[in-house]
């Protein structure tokens, strides 16, 4: 018996260490992350720091030293978004997917947004802003280029070079743009961007030598962000720079981090991809696989500028010769679909680890697939949740089956523990004796009890885990006031539902869906009988409002699971009792939590 009740107090313990890290740390974080947010919307043309970039790191000796882009020492001040744009001449990004622009100064993407996403539910709201350009408050951008040998003087295109657009026309899916800039000393450089209907963009750089001597290049690649931006703050969930750098494989580094080091320089690789993730979105680099390049992620004190970049390899071009280089960049929502559709048809080293599955994937994507499979037959992400919920149930009957056929079992033979207990109450040891031989006789298993709830656990983990980093999830609506399954439940009953015109601190927002969830924990725990120390009596009744405020503060999605999941449980349960010949007492025991026990008359 003491087993059964370490096991449990354990599980109990686990559960309210994560929820109460969720609740008391992790859920004041988020709220205050989006004030500040919605703060930084109303206040663009707010002024700050420097927008100065970082430049790339130099390379192996012997090797050439990649700039970065401007070199402006001078802090400068924000100008709005808007006027930002202004500043310089561009052609616009028009697809399916994205709008934006491409600026000719320094021939770079430094406008997107993401069409199909908007900043909040509301219909009025403002679609998702990805990149922005040097100068407007927030920039991140990205930029290609060309480097040569240290010492070796030729002109090159700079960041703040002015190019000449040989088409007309927007960048979009069917229609690629060329630029171009003529050094004046017989090298002509041209950039040609590509767009399929999504994010993936391609970036063909050529360069025509007619300079009359033979000239040695290195291509690079960046993506720049200024400032640090604010982040989940979640410890599932990893939001900074990222890549996956051959076989040094997957590198998640934090802003924190980087501050710290200043720099990161993983070895030369010719397979995968370096950029910058956010939990909903990204921007990544992708030299062409199996050439090689020298990666780096560096953080620049003075400009405040974080930067993932690749070093490519010497490239060598003849008097009246002509080369090109190609790569790849990502910039936009992080659809699972798409990107793993993008690591099989372009060959990129496990691109999929964009999204953040975690340690315990092999979980969490197949509870993914699984929910997003049944999605496209019922056109509805809370359906699908409850459709899993009933799925998971059938796989796991046969073992929950025998734990609910044992715990009836015990039930049974409550009259005899009871009977044990009085017998040996001042000797505990002859008392667990007893107590062993009476499962041994019965054929009971007291851990039995145990396992639902630990089947649970790793299904409620990757439930979570996939309800807060998919972006399929983002804005997913149930039925009803659930427009979000991302989020927790809005309504609260301490206002009475929105009758009342108040808006509750954090911890008082209790919705419907929550209190649900806790109602059905609360007779799941009272189909059983009471456990005899008062402990342990405590610790069951005030389980259920304790996961109640613990869980309001988590995504619905996961709230409704646990609510279905706690429904089937207790319907199941009922009916292995019915066949087992035990006597169902749900009222009695509810009716039992809700009498005040005597006190027993002091001698």
């Amino acid at each position: 018996m003491n087993d059964n009740r370490n096991m449990i107090v354990a599980i109990v313990l686990s559960l309210v260490v994560l929820l109460g890290w969720q609740y008391f740390i992790a859920g004041p974080q988020l709220e205050a992350q989006q004030e500040a947010q919605q703060e930084q919307l109303a206040n663009d043309a707010q002024q700050a720091g420097s927008s100065s970039p970082v430049a790339l790191p130099e390379g192996t000796s012997g090797q050439a030293t990649a700039p970065g882009t401007e070199s402006n020492t001078a802090a400068q001040s924000f100008v709005s978004r808007a006027k930002a744009l202004a500043a310089s001449p561009r052609l616009t990004i028009d697809t399916p997917s994205l709008s934006g622009s491409v600026n000719l100064k320094g021939a770079k993407l430094d406008d997107l947004r993401l069409k199909k996403y908007r900043q909040t539910l509301a219909e009025n709201s403002p679609t998702v802003i990805l990149f922005s350009p040097k100068g407007s408050p927030e920039p991140y951008y990205a930029e290609h280029g060309w480097v040569a040998d240290p010492g070796v003087t030729v002109k090159l295109p700079k960041a703040d070079t002015v190019w000449t657009a040989e088409t007309s026309g927007d960048l979009s899916p069917s229609t690629p743009i060329v630029l171009s800039w003529d050094n004046g000393e017989g090298l002509v450089f041209k950039r040609t961007f590509s767009v399929d209907e999504n994010y993936m963009f391609s970036v063909d750089q050529e360069v025509q030598n007619n300079s009359g001597k033979t000239i040695q290049l290195y291509p690079y690649g960046l993506i720049a962000r200024n400032g640090e931006p604010e982040t989940a703050g979640f410890f599932v969930l990893h939001e900074g720079l990222i890549g996956v750098i051959g076989e040094e494989g997957l590198q998640e580094i934090k802003y924190d981090d980087l501050i710290e080091e200043g720099s990161v320089r993983p070895g030369k690789a010719n397979m995968g991809w370096l950029g910058f993730t956010d939990k909903y979105w990204a921007a990544t680099l992708i030299p062409t696989p199996g050439t090689e390049y020298q990666p780096n992620f560096s953080y620049n004190a003075r400009t405040q500028n974080f930067q993932s970049d690749y070093l490519g390899g010497r490239v060598q071009i003849v008097d009246g010769a002509k080369v090109t280089n190609s790569s790849s960049l990502y910039a936009g929502a992080k659809v699972s679909n798409l990107i793993q559709g993008y690591q099989e048809s372009m060959n990129i080293l496990s691109f999929d680890l964009m999204i953040d599955w975690g340690w315990f994937y092999f979980l969490t994507k197949p509870m993914f697939w699984a929910i997003d499979l049944l999605y496209s037959m019922v056109g509805n992400f809370g359906i699908a949740i409850l459709l899993v919920t009933v799925i998971v149930k059938l796989a796991f009957f046969p073992l929950a089956n025998k734990s609910y056929v044992s715990m009836s079992k015990m039930k049974l033979v409550q009259p005899q523990m009871t009977e044990i207990r009085e017998k040996y109450k001042d000797d505990k040891q002859k008392q667990q004796q007893a107590m062993m031989e009476l499962y041994k006789t019965e054929k009971i298993n007291p851990l039995a009890g145990c396992l639902p709830m630990i089947i649970q656990i790793p299904v409620f983990f990757s439930l979570y885990k996939v309800l807060f980093v998919t972006i399929e999830m983002r804005h997913a609506p149930f039925f009803g006031w659930i427009q979000d399954l991302s989020a927790p439940d809005p309504t609260t009953i301490f206002n009475l539902f929105g009758l009342i015109p108040w808006d509750p601190p954090s911890f008082l927002m209790i919705g419907i869906w929550p209190l649900i969830m806790g109602i059905t924990m609360f007779l799941q725990m009272k189909m059983n009988p009471a456990p005899a120390e008062p402990a342990q009596q405590m610790i069951f009744n005030w389980m259920p409002v304790l996961f109640t405020f613990m869980l309001a503060t988590f995504p619905a999605g996961l709230v409704i699971y646990w609510a279905w999941n706690n429904s089937l449980s207790v319907a199941q349960q009922a009916i292995i009792m019915r066949r087992q010949g035990v006597k169902m007492e749900l009222l009695g025991n509810i009716m039992s939590t809700f009498k005040r026990t005597p006190k027993e008359d002091s001698k």
